[in-house]
């Protein structure tokens, strides 16, 4: 079984310049429909099912708002 991951975005302080989801190897993040309270649209998890916790969308964002987890029990 592959390794399974969560992804956690702090919507308030994304800007929305989605690299995060260019560099999502697994297709995991989108933009979201609704803008956070500076009118920016940020980006979301929207297929969480297929996240493989490899940390890429955590090591390109500029903003710091990116959390990733690998789930326990999941296989390496």
């Amino acid at each position: 079984m592959a390794r399974r991951g969560k992804v956690i975005i702090d919507r308030e302080l994304c800007k929305g310049c989605f690299l995060c989801i260019r560099a999502c190897p697994s297709k995991v993040l989108a933009e979201d429909t609704l803008p956070n309270s500076s009118g920016s649209y940020p980006s979301k998890a929207i297929y969480m099912e297929k996240c493989i916790a490899c940390g890429n969308c955590f090591a390109v964002c500029p903003d710091v708002c990116i959390e990733v987890y690998e789930l326990e029990g999941a296989e390496v």
